[in-house]
């Protein structure tokens, strides 16, 4: 599998480089989880980071892509938008 050097912005993971994997289509996946485990047996702490474009070139295209810290957590609308689908 083929790995990609991505710059992590804000959060426990700010400022560093971390070698993320890739799909079949050279993307890094749109959401990235860090859990934290915790000493006294409570279950892990999960951070969440999105993907974002990372460098935008002349003509408007994105040439590389780092992730944003999102506090929130994961948006539970994120999935396919199918129509049969009703809205939360």
């Amino acid at each position: 599998m083929r790995s990609e050097n991505t710059l992590f912005v804000g959060g426990p993971l700010d400022g560093r480089v971390l070698p993320v994997l890739v799909g079949m289509t050279g993307q890094p996946p749109k959401t990235y989880e860090v859990p934290v485990p915790h000493d006294d047996g409570r279950p892990p702490t999960v951070h969440v980071y999105r993907r974002v474009t990372g460098r935008v070139g002349r003509l408007g295209l994105p040439s590389g892509w780092k992730y944003e810290y999102a506090p929130e957590g994961k948006d539970p609308d994120a999935g396919p938008k199918w129509p049969w689908r009703k809205p939360r």
